[in-house]
């Protein structure tokens, strides 16, 4: 039996810290009968969010994994990921968005467009993936959709128009006007569960027309029988303007907003209706694959159910009952038993067990098909791997990882916690592709790296509970980089003679900085004065100096390094000896090239009560930051920033003590910088001490 798809949905909630998205997909499970009894995010019940099914989502009322379920909604059935908003956990939101169809934006009718919201926009965007918006918390005060609906067109440049119209605001909301179908709806009921539809109240229907005839002016753009409708005057087709709001939100040129309030169960279901109206199903979505056979030529995947299985592993997890993959089926269909293809190890993989997930619990399956989102058992992969059955050799294209940009040291406290934290990083570093993880050969400590102070806090605290691995943590390291100021040009001969055969390679050229990427090397050989089976023996020799820089010890990026001359002795030359010529050569021209030290440099946005701007503006510029703009609304500030990382450790206490714990900041990572003198001479001196020492 071959499912309708158009009767799918894969749809992602995601949103800036305590948007409501947790509370808000708590709800779609309650009013979808997957859950018959609803719980808070930070409930007095001690049972928390169905979705935060971690120990630490509960204490700490916050999503650290993104958690998948589904659910049924009228005849249509519905994948859905709730994802964090903690930029600290950014590649949850990356992974899921590259599997999914279609997504929610949550915003806070009182923070609106916050800088999460854009960083999760931006994401959106990268993927193509459509969205509606859910204006949630319209119950709080200060609550305010349009000024929210404003901020969507201005700071996130998306074509945004209400579909609803909130009845009554902040304590007084009551339900919604539906712009569309005119009708005012009510959800009543102790969990809003009945939904009882009415005329709209006289108090608002000359403003309900007004809106209604700019948003039909707006969505005509996208239909012309509707524009021909509108033309004619007279009584417009509900199902026209449905067609025509669908497809503007599948070109991403519109973007329907919704209206309600999770919390106090209004306007949920009429978001599901939304969902199921607007957002598209797995065969409105282009997805392309990359033929390995035919050099890595893209194609679009069919969804076809009679075709080859491809499917992607986008997100580890290793639970109580062994390592679960989750998986998005793009076309084919599989069944308990079958045998697949790992596309990156070229291995063969037996499927044992088939499951369907409701956040940590599961529910067994015997075949899924085009569309689908399941978990599969015990199948040794990593994330973003490609599952095809035989006779078809292609990879989904693999989704953005943003590299790590903060350090720690975490030392065992003994023998058992030392094999304990083994298995824990092994399990963390293939779950979570930002999450990295060495050996520092100098000093010998073990260093985890990741995307802030709260991703790696997160991971230790879990080491302690999960795995029972104490840990002592040493200071946060930043991931600094050297790179070149100029052109420099080098010509290095590597001689050792000691009896025997010697090593003998000339290498000239000259290294110059690269203004996109970390490294490239050319090769301007002529004349065979280097011999081809040598030039590869070269770029090693670079490859292996540019991974620490010399005067701080960090990798050295965005440089290209060329050869145009050299010599080689017929019996003395060989791969060694180029390397190490390479290696001689690259050291000579750094020097010259005048290196400098980058930081990683942070955007920072800081909310919080206005009185309180002056402080938080001159905190942020004692620690180097610069300060890029401020808006104001109402006695709300925010403060938004550039300031280097090393700075920034510690900042949450500092703006507690200094706001009286009412502002909160996010940051994420901007881009690299060159540090000032005064702190390159420092690091140079920590650097040649260090080194003294060892």
């Amino acid at each position: 039996m071959s499912k309708d798809l158009s009767k799918v949905r894969n749809i992602g909630i995601s949103a800036h810290i305590d948007s409501g998205k947790t509370t808000l997909t708590e709800r779609i499970l309650f009013y979808t009968k997957r859950i018959h009894a609803i719980h808070e995010v930070r409930g007095k019940d001690g049972v928390g969010a169905k979705m935060d099914s971690m120990e630490l989502e509960k204490e700490r009322g916050i999503t650290i994994q993104s958690a998948a379920t589904y659910c049924s909604w009228k005849d249509i059935d519905i994948n859905i990921i709730d994802t964090p908003g903690h930029v600290d956990f950014t590649v949850e939101v990356e992974r899921a968005l590259r599997v999914l169809d279609g997504a929610v934006l949550v915003l806070c009718s009182v923070g609106g467009v916050q800088s999460q919201s854009i960083t999760v926009n931006r994401q959106m965007t990268r993927y193509n993936v459509p969205r509606i918006a859910f204006i949630n918390k319209c119950d709080r005060t200060g609550a305010n959709p349009e000024k929210v609906t404003k901020q969507l067109r201005e700071k996130l440049d998306l074509n945004a128009h209400l579909l609803q119209m909130p009845i009554g605001l902040e304590s007084d909301l009551k339900g919604v006007v539906d712009l569309i179908t005119m009708k005012a709806v009510y959800f009543d009921g102790d969990s809003g569960e009945d939904i009882r539809i009415e005329e709209i109240p006289a108090a608002m229907l000359e403003e309900a027309e007004e809106k209604q005839e700019a948003l039909l002016e707006e969505v005509s753009m996208f239909s012309e029988e509707l524009m021909e409708a509108l033309l004619e005057g007279g009584e417009v087709d509900t199902a026209l303007v449905y067609d025509a709001v669908r497809k503007g939100t599948l070109a991403l040129e519109f973007t329907p907003v919704l209206v309600g309030s999770a919390y106090k169960n209004k306007g949920v279901q009429s978001l599901l209706d939304a969902v199921e109206s607007f957002l598209p199903c797995p065969t409105d979505v282009v997805n392309m694959a990359l033929d390995l056979n035919d050099g890595e030529k893209e194609f679009a995947v069919t969804n076809d159910p009679k075709d080859p299985l491809i499917m992607l592993a986008f997100k580890l997890e290793d639970g109580r009952y062994g390592q679960l993959t989750y998986t998005r089926t793009y076309q084919g269909t599989l069944s308990k038993g079958d045998t697949v293809f790992n596309r990156r190890t070229g291995k063969k993989v037996k499927i044992g067990r088939l499951c369907r997930m409701h956040s940590n619990e599961m529910e067994e399956i015997d075949s899924c098909g085009s569309g689908d989102i399941v978990a599969l058992f015990g199948v040794d992969c990593a994330s973003g791997d490609t599952f095809t059955s035989e006779g078809i050799s292609c990879s989904m294209t693999s989704m953005h990882i943003p590299e790590p940009v903060i350090s720690l040291a975490v030392i065992p406290v003994d023998n058992k916690a030392q094999i304990n934290m083994s298995k824990a990083l092994n399990r963390f570093t293939k779950e979570d592709p930002t999450f990295k993880t060495f050996v520092d050969h100098e000093t010998g400590e073990t260093i985890i790296s990741g995307m802030g102070e709260l991703h790696l806090e997160v991971y230790i605290e879990r080491m302690k509970r999960e795995y029972g691995a104490l840990v002592e943590v040493g200071a946060p390291q930043v991931s600094y980089r050297e790179t070149i100021s100029q052109r420099a040009d080098f010509n290095y001969t590597h001689k050792k003679q000691t009896g025997g055969s010697g090593q003998y390679g000339r290498v000239a050229g000259y290294l110059e900085p690269l203004a996109e990427g970390d490294y490239e090397f050319v090769d301007s050989i002529v004349g065979g004065v280097i011999p081809r089976e040598f030039i590869g023996s070269c770029d090693k020799g670079f490859k292996k100096s540019v991974e620490k820089g010399s005067l701080c010890g960090a990798p050295i990026t965005g440089v290209r390094c060329v050869i145009n001359d050299g010599a080689y002795h017929a019996v003395d030359s060989s791969d060694v000896a180029f390397q190490l010529a390479a290696i001689g050569a690259f050291k000579e021209g750094y020097l010259k090239a005048k290196p400098v030290i980058m930081e990683p440099i942070m955007k920072v946005a800081v909310e919080g009560p206005s009185e309180f701007q002056g402080s938080v503006m001159g905190s942020i510029n004692q620690r180097r930051g610069m300060i890029i703009g401020t808006t104001e609304e109402g006695n709300y500030s925010v403060v938004e920033a550039e300031v280097p990382l090393s700075e920034m450790f510690g900042y949450s206490t500092t703006l507690r003590s200094l706001t009286q714990g009412k502002a909160e900041f996010t940051m994420e990572f901007a881009t690299f910088k060159q540090v000032p003198k005064s702190v390159s001479e420092q690091l140079v001196k920590e650097y040649q001490d260090e080194r003294k020492n060892s």
